[in-house]
């Protein structure tokens, strides 16, 4: 056992209130969720092929067990004691993580265990279809598993509960970003889809008069283990703490927080790829950095050791990959890094400002992970009109590749010829996350706003991080994000970092700066 382990436990409160006694249940049941989760790593990075009905059987039955345990009327009693207990009506930590129990015991009533099993063993085995599906390029392999989930979701939704004036969609979404619907959701991509629309036309215009940089830098080859330790390396002097964490390889790269002391990331590698595994290799970090920030020492189990939203989880993701991990003052830093590691050779002809522009390139592609700043957004667009559609029934689960494809098209002017590229690129509906994909944008947009907001309070941030300093902006970002778990809303949370609700005229401004830099429109 660890020495934060058998600290957490030690600590455990060992008062009679019902608040002691519930805090106690909590992080009981976040124990168990960690045996899921560590099983689930496993299934995406070391487990053998033919252990995929085994591990479906597993996470079924612990599925079910936290279940069982998320709706136990024991804890359902404790809560209503505790939220009528006047000794702890005046704290306001007490009192924040009696709100989100109470939201997360009912939701979790609402559902029959029978479908959070169900639920869980479509998503195991359909992760299993999807990669197989997805590496012999064979949509009707996975179609099976996509009707079976989306039609679990809409169980799933309607036990949930429609909120009134909306919809189905509404239901889901809800659980990944609480309180966010399919038409506010709208009412913020409309005016971000009017601006991006034009400044790839103008960055399309740019290259057909020649002023496009060279990609060649962000796409030499050079070896795996290499770019391992190279991503290893800045990732660590970012701030991923590797003595609480690690990170593998797996087929799409993903952050899992197990609990204090244990946060697993994961990343993928080609040989012409060492900028693309940078990229997402910082973003998993962003995510961990995040999951290591949470006060989960003190408080695991408790909603306050928790993050808040998806979006705001993105943020962190993204503030790492792109504000800091794509800046011309990070490669002033992380260039010589790069050429330790790497060789002179190997990148010679290679300068601060090529690879900067190199990595910060315009240019539509078939992958949303692979995409730029830019283009990303239209394809999170594209995703959530789909599942919302799928979802709605207005769309047939069979019909979504000639959809999809004919919406590539329309949007960024590629023909999709193989579905692997197409709607077989991502883990998400195999895993049942329908609802899931807006947050993506929402995170890049909490992203610029706390950029905005950090560079007034850090007016010397460029010249960290071009001397690899990034303490600063961690600290702010543990300051103002992190150690709060979910205590405030993440309408509240960016209203106190930035003093502002949030707007897309953050983004916007960067991105507009950032194609500037690189192509001069």
């Amino acid at each position: 056992m660890s020495s934060a382990t058998s600290a957490q436990t030690a600590s455990a409160p060992s008062g009679s209130s019902a608040y002691d006694k519930l805090t106690v249940l909590l992080r009981e049941n976040e124990i168990l969720k960690s045996v899921a989760n560590t099983l689930s790593w496993d299934q995406e990075t070391m487990m053998p092929e033919q252990g995929a009905a085994l591990r479906a059987d597993q996470l079924t039955l612990l599925s079910g067990m936290n279940h069982d345990r998320n709706t136990d009327p024991r804890l359902g009693d404790l809560l209503g004691e505790a939220e009528n207990d006047s000794a702890i009506a005046d704290d306001p930590i007490a009192q924040a993580n009696l709100r989100e129990v109470r939201r997360d015991y009912d939701l979790a009533t609402k559902l029959p265990k029978s479908l959070v099993e169900e639920l869980t063993r479509c998503s195991s085995m359909g992760m299993r279809a999807w990669k197989d599906a997805r590496a012999k390029n064979d949509f009707a392999k996975f179609l099976p598993w996509l009707e079976k989930t989306f039609e679990l979701n809409r169980r799933k939704a309607e036990c949930l509960g429609v909120p009134e004036g909306g919809e189905l969609y509404d239901a889901l979404m809800d659980t990944f970003e609480p309180g966010m619907t399919a038409k506010r959701t709208e009412e913020i991509f409309g005016p971000l889809r009017e601006f991006t629309v034009p400044l790839v036309q103008k960055v399309m215009d740019a290259k057909a008069a020649g002023k496009a940089p060279s990609v060649d830098p962000a796409v030499r080859e050079l070896p795996i283990d290499k770019q391992i330790e190279f991503t290893t390396r800045i990732t660590e002097a970012m701030g991923f703490d590797y003595d609480a964490g690690r990170m593998d390889a797996s087929t799409h790269p993903f952050c899992q927080g197990m609990g204090p002391g244990d946060c697993r990331i994961t990343n993928r590698y080609r040989a012409n790829g060492w900028c693309d595994a940078l990229s997402s290799g910082t973003h998993e970090a962003g995510h961990g950095m995040y999951e290591q920030g949470l006060p989960k020492g003190e408080r695991f189990g408790q909603p306050l050791a928790e993050s808040v939203s998806l979006g705001i989880h993105e943020s962190q993701s993204r503030m790492w990959e792109n504000q800091v991990g794509r800046s011309q003052a990070f490669w002033k830093w992380a260039l010589p890094v790069a050429r330790g590691i790497f060789g002179d050779t190997a990148l010679e002809g290679i300068g601060v400002e090529s690879i900067f522009k190199a990595s910060n390139l315009v240019e539509p592609n078939f992958i949303r992970v692979e995409s730029d700043e830019v283009t990303y957004n239209l394809h999170i667009m594209l995703r959530f009109e789909l599942e919302r559609a799928m979802i709605k029934g207005n769309l047939a689960c069979k019909d979504l590749p000639g959809v999809w494809n004919e919406r590539i098209k329309n949007d960024l002017g590629l023909t999709v010829t193989e579905d692997r590229i197409g709607c077989l690129q991502d883990i998400h509906w195999s895993m049942g996350a329908v609802g899931y994909f807006a947050t993506y944008t929402f995170g890049n947009l909490y992203s610029a706003q706390f950029w905005e907001a950090m560079g007034k309070d850090i007016p010397n941030r460029e010249q960290q991080v071009e001397s690899g300093d990034f303490s600063s902006i961690l600290g702010w970002v543990r300051e103002h994000i992190h150690q709060h778990g979910r205590r405030f809303s993440a309408g509240e949370l960016c209203q106190r970092a930035t003093g502002k609700p949030l707007s897309s005229e953050p983004l916007m401004r960067y991105l507009e700066a950032k194609v500037h830099a690189v192509y001069g429109v």
